[in-house]
């Protein structure tokens, strides 16, 4: 799929401007960047997108192969070892577990399992499954050495789905920087980075879905040098009993979040800092994620409930110039 892509150079529209659509980390995805170049449009697509599929094939729990379904594999057994790189990202993930107060778990792959979405629920899962999740459930229990780390309870699990598209996404605008591009938008599931404008305004103009009404866009944003990503339970969920159950679990309770919040929208100066508080922002609630994004250096939210819709100022701002 990689090269395939990466050997066909988009030809540029009226904008200058040259579009890829491709699947990746389980969704759909869509590079959008100019430069007259074929050659550096080719060399840039094929960098990022071999970046990608090598990022996904080391992390995704998916793939039997990979880094992380060995340290899952040997959960309760032995420790594994890892490079640097794994190294990082446990890195990574411990720091936004401690700036979320733990609301950012990677370690909720055994709740994930018991409230799948994907799978057609006939009963919820009861009092005592979810306690034996959360009870394989927490960041502080992972160990680690030097190169090697070590999951002790047999059945704990890794995923690092909460952070790995916003992370990738900043990856790849770093490689695209490092192509000499100055204009792209590269959006990985709707979690996105702009740099640049669209050839047509100094800025790219992204829609912002609207959480009660999914499939519709209720506004629009002005990006440029910028991450947005956005939370909530409009496509990632299943009903029971009339009752809608979301994808984002409460690592405190091991129950989906239900405080009335339907979706978040997060500007940030990196994809992965908006993706970070447009998680913990849904999972808190309006009023305590609210004051969690005025912590957040030029971090700006938008917070959709069942009553209505409030946001920061910063947000406001973007919006009227986006009109």
């Amino acid at each position: 799929m990689t090269a395939s892509i990466a050997s066909l150079v988009p030809p540029v529209d009226a904008r200058g401007v040259r579009r890829v659509e491709f699947r990746a980390l389980g969704t759909g995805c869509v590079i959008q960047f100019r430069h007259p170049g074929e050659k550096t449009a080719r060399q840039f697509l094929a960098a990022a997108l071999d970046w990608l599929s090598s990022f996904e094939a080391k992390f995704s729990r998916f793939r039997p192969d990979s880094v992380i379904s060995k340290i899952n594999a040997a959960a309760g057994r032995e420790w594994i070892k890892v490079d640097a790189e794994t190294e990082q990202l446990l890195d990574l993930a411990a720091d936004l577990h401690h700036l979320t107060d733990g609301i950012l778990d990677p370690t909720m792959l055994p709740l994930l399992r018991v409230w799948d979405w994907k799978t057609v629920h006939t009963k919820l899962p009861d009092k005592a499954e979810i306690k034996a999740a959360l009870a394989l459930t927490g960041f502080r229990k992972l160990q680690r050495k030097p190169g090697h780390v070590y999951l002790p309870l047999l059945g704990m699990g890794l995923d690092f789905g909460g952070f790995g598209k916003e992370y990738a996404v900043d990856q790849l605008v770093r490689i695209a920087r490092e192509h000499g591009i100055q204009d792209a938008l590269v959006d990985l599931g709707r979690d996105l980075y702009a740099i640049g404008g669209n050839g047509q305004h100094p800025f790219w103009y992204v829609g912002l879905e609207d959480a009660r009404h999914s499939g519709t866009c209720w506004g629009g944003l002005a990006v440029s040098d910028f991450g947005v990503a956005a939370s909530g339970d409009a496509l990632r969920r299943f009903e029971f009993n009339g009752v809608r159950y979301g994808h984002i679990l409460d690592p405190r309770t091991g129950w989906p979040v239900a405080n009335g919040v339907r979706g978040v929208s997060v500007i940030a100066p990196t994809c992965l800092q908006a993706g970070i508080y447009s998680t913990a922002i849904f999972v808190l609630g309006l009023k305590a994620g609210l004051r969690f994004a005025a912590c957040g250096r030029d971090v700006d939210a938008c917070i959709q409930t069942d009553r209505g819709t409030e946001a920061t100022p910063g947000f406001i701002r973007r919006q009227v110039q986006a009109a």
